[in-house]
């Protein structure tokens, strides 16, 4: 698989044939996705842990009503923050328009401290963030098996949708999406690994 067939910045989204416990009903932002395999981290999960509960023993972080999400069943120790400021840490990676990944311990608390005090972060927009424990992940060629048994399927993954939608709404919402736009899309003969 070359670069330009990533599925980096898509979401996965579990298809009503996926039995595996981890992604019922999930919705999963692909964070990368190359000849190594996949990582990813599942958006719609919230825990009812609080993030300055979580961190404190580890970091400085105020006290806020935000909490961790369950990013997925693989290094379930490991912490990552989405966020939508490039500003708010110039060496994230980005993920998508809007959405960007980062894992040192001071944009966590950089992010809780400007979320907290309103500060638009350089931006017009006020920073928006979700720190998650654990992430998703794939070998070689299994998420392309997955995808082939038609597990998942795949939608472009906004910022509004990683930020600001209700979580336990969007694994419906985005579910009916993809299916109005599968039916509206011709099925065209050929090797469905060139898709």
């Amino acid at each position: 698989m070359g670069s330009s067939e990533t599925l980096r910045g898509q979401f996965l989204i579990a298809g009503k044939s996926l039995r595996d416990p981890n992604f019922f009903k999930s919705v999963v932002l692909v964070v990368e996705h190359n000849d190594q395999g996949a990582i990813g981290l599942v958006v719609n999960h919230p825990t009812p842990v609080n993030i300055a509960e979580a961190l404190g023993e580890h970091m400085e972080v105020p006290a806020t009503e935000e909490v961790i999400y369950v990013g997925g069943p693989v290094s379930s120790t490991a912490l990552f923050i989405l966020h939508n400021s490039h500003v708010l840490d110039p060496d994230a990676a980005k993920v998508s328009q809007g959405i960007f990944l980062g894992s040192h311990p001071n944009v966590f608390e950089d992010a809780v401290s400007h979320h907290l005090s309103g500060e638009d972060s350089g931006k017009t927009k006020k920073l928006a963030f979700r720190v998650f424990c654990g992430c998703a992940g794939w070998g070689p060629g299994q998420l392309e098996e997955e995808l082939a048994r038609a597990d998942w399927l795949i939608q472009p993954a906004s910022e509004d949708d990683v930020f600001f939608r209700v979580p336990h709404e969007m694994w419906e919402s985005l579910y009916q999406n993809a299916m109005r736009t599968e039916s509206l899309v011709p099925h065209l003969p050929g090797d469905p690994d060139l898709n």
